[in-house]
């Protein structure tokens, strides 16, 4: 085979797994019945367990999806907030003291 056939398809492959690899979120789904409907979430029976989707109105829902319909659903998990908790201060200082707050020593 041409070198440089082979190359460009090394190219193009490494071009093809590294912007997959930036693509976004990951996405899951979830496949079973539904046991509850409404415009803002679809409730899926998983085994014991009951998995609550929300949807808005960019969710694709080809026809009408009703109480019993077996279903799959693709998500990804999107982060509503994020609380960032600092580590514990060490023995001894306050937590809230700063640098330029503490005194001094001569």
């Amino acid at each position: 085979m041409n070198k440089k056939i082979l190359l460009g398809l090394f190219a193009v492959a490494a071009l093809a797994l590294n912007s997959a690899a930036f693509a976004g979120a990951k996405t899951y789904q979830v496949t079973g019945p539904v046991v509850d409907v409404t415009d803002k979430m679809i409730t899926v029976m998983k085994g014991n367990d009951k998995w609550e989707i929300d949807r808005d109105s960019a969710t694709k829902v080809p026809g009408d999806v009703k109480v019993g319909d077996k279903v799959t659903i693709n998500y990804t998990m999107t982060a509503k907030d994020v609380e960032v908790k600092t580590e514990k201060a060490a023995k001894g200082e306050k937590a809230d003291a700063s640098p330029a707050a503490s005194p001094k020593k001569k």
